[in-house]
């Protein structure tokens, strides 16, 4: 079975956009949480040092908009190359 060209763009652009989200995630849990602890530390929410928030909550809200925002991006992906039902 051959897979159509715009099946593989299909496939090349979702993966494009998982990459990017991924990226994403990582620089908020791990770089706002570990590398630029230092820089963030200054500021604080709540009484907590900003890195630690990052560490213990924020990365876990950014992973909640980055699932909503790959729906969306999903759906008009979808639309694009008609897979949509």
């Amino acid at each position: 079975m051959k897979i159509s060209d715009n099946a593989k763009a299909y496939w090349r652009e979702n993966i494009k956009y998982v990459l990017i989200l991924l990226t994403i995630w990582f620089i908020v849990s791990y770089g706002a949480g570990i590398l630029f602890k230092e820089e963030l530390n200054i500021i604080k929410i709540g009484g907590f040092k900003l890195a630690f928030w990052f560490a213990q909550q924020g990365s876990m809200y950014v992973f909640v908009i980055l699932i909503f925002v790959y729906v969306k991006l999903m759906n008009n992906l979808d639309k694009k190359y008609g897979y949509d039902e």
